[in-house]
């Protein structure tokens, strides 16, 4: 657990109101492509005007590209990199939530280099080859608290025709440059929006935990986030103005884009996406939370890592906790207290039947977290963990 590996050369300015400092930060270029989503929230949080303000303070040209949506896919990305190409963009702002900030990864890459995004994908049909040229420098303003994908050069896509979604990235020359953390963006973030962002950020931090790759340095700050999450995320639920809950949610999350380079995460998130890959309607950290009790009670079943679900416990509210079923009181705690406990996959259109092909393109997609995991998982295991989670 003493050993780590850890480089991030990511320059963050975290807290309130630290998007009126963008203009005084050393950017990398003098015409950015400012990537956002189709939606509204950019603009309605207040981002995009501030955003442009700051742009135009620094003297920075720059050029819209709107075309991000949930669970992004590689046509789009491909279609924000011609933009950047078409309108000689030297930088990639990233401003949005995690769809935005995983997709500038694709983009800076495929803004200098030839040929397709999943030409440089590792698994499923991606033919893996590294980049051939230096990718362009990114640049990211975050407006939800779930990704972590602000600080760390991985990003998640799908594609469609074959059913894939899979992390894209890894380069070092992907990390971005300087992340601009403001919680006062995420307070127009919906409540169950809010909800299922901070799960995803507690299991970013809760596989940490779980993974055989835990070290000393991820568990230590996993567990502050763990804290965090667990003590704010159900008053940032009902309250998306009270900026203290916003602000350590935002704390959780960002961190976990630093316990993800630290130690991976485990084939609970190759499930989810496998998930949103067959039903691309379905938000990640819904999935997530679906799946969430029976992929620890896999693990605890098998007395795999019970120490590390105590830990999380006692983090969680149970200050008392001896054994590892406490993880799973304190995690079904904390989805009734944010009215996430009785989300149905039945609702997104799944049918029991499905686990068996979930289970596989899991593996055959993200199977490198498969490893990570405490112990081993079949197919077939993994197909009863769907089962079982289903309703």
């Amino acid at each position: 657990m003493i050993s780590f590996d850890f480089y991030n050369p990511t320059h963050i300015v975290f807290g309130s109101g630290s998007i009126d400092k963008l203009s005084e930060q050393k950017l990398p270029g003098k015409k950015a492509l400012l990537l956002i989503s189709s939606g509204k929230s950019p603009k309605a949080s207040g981002a995009y005007d501030k955003t442009i303000a700051q742009l135009e303070k620094a003297g920075v040209d720059y050029a819209v590209c709107a075309n991000i949506r949930e669970n992004p896919t590689k046509e789009l990305v491909m279609e924000a990199a011609a933009v950047a190409k078409e309108n000689g963009c030297d930088f990639i702002l990233a401003l949005g939530g995690g769809a935005v900030l995983d997709s500038a990864v694709g983009v800076a890459a495929m803004a200098t280099n030839p040929g397709d995004l999943w030409d440089y994908v590792n698994g499923g049909t991606g033919k893996g080859h590294p980049l051939q040229n230096v990718p362009l420098p990114v640049v990211t303003i975050t407006l939800t608290a779930g990704t972590g994908s602000e600080i760390n050069n991985w990003g998640v896509i799908s594609k469609t025709d074959t059913h894939e979604k899979i992390g894209f990235g890894g380069d070092p020359r992907l990390v971005p440059v300087l992340a601009i953390v403001d919680p006062e963006l995420m307070r127009s973030v919906p409540s169950k929006y809010t909800a299922y962002q901070g799960f995803d950020a507690l299991f970013h931090n809760t596989e940490v935990m779980m993974s055989k790759g835990v070290n000393i340095l991820s568990e230590t700050i996993a567990l502050s986030a763990i804290e965090n999450i667990a003590k704010y995320l159900p008053i940032a639920v009902k309250d998306g103005n009270n900026l203290e809950a916003r602000e350590h949610v935002a704390y959780a999350s960002m961190v976990a884009g630093i316990t993800m380079q630290l130690t991976s995460t485990t084939a609970q998130h190759s499930m989810e996406h496998a998930m949103s890959a067959y039903h691309p309607n379905l938000p990640h950290g819904a999935g997530l939370i679906m799946i969430s009790v029976e992929f620890a009670r896999y693990f605890i079943n098998r007395h795999a890592c019970d120490e590390q679900f105590i830990k999380m416990a006692k983090v969680m509210g149970i200050p008392n906790a001896y054994k590892a079923e406490d993880f799973i009181t304190a995690l079904v705690n904390l989805q009734k207290e944010c009215g996430v406990d009785n989300l149905k996959m039945s609702d997104y259109g799944f049918e029991k039947s499905e686990a068996m092909t979930l289970a596989i393109n899991a593996r055959e997609t993200m199977g490198g977290l498969f490893l990570a995991n405490p112990a081993p998982m079949s197919d077939e295991e993994c197909a009863g963990i769907f089962e079982k989670a289903y309703r």
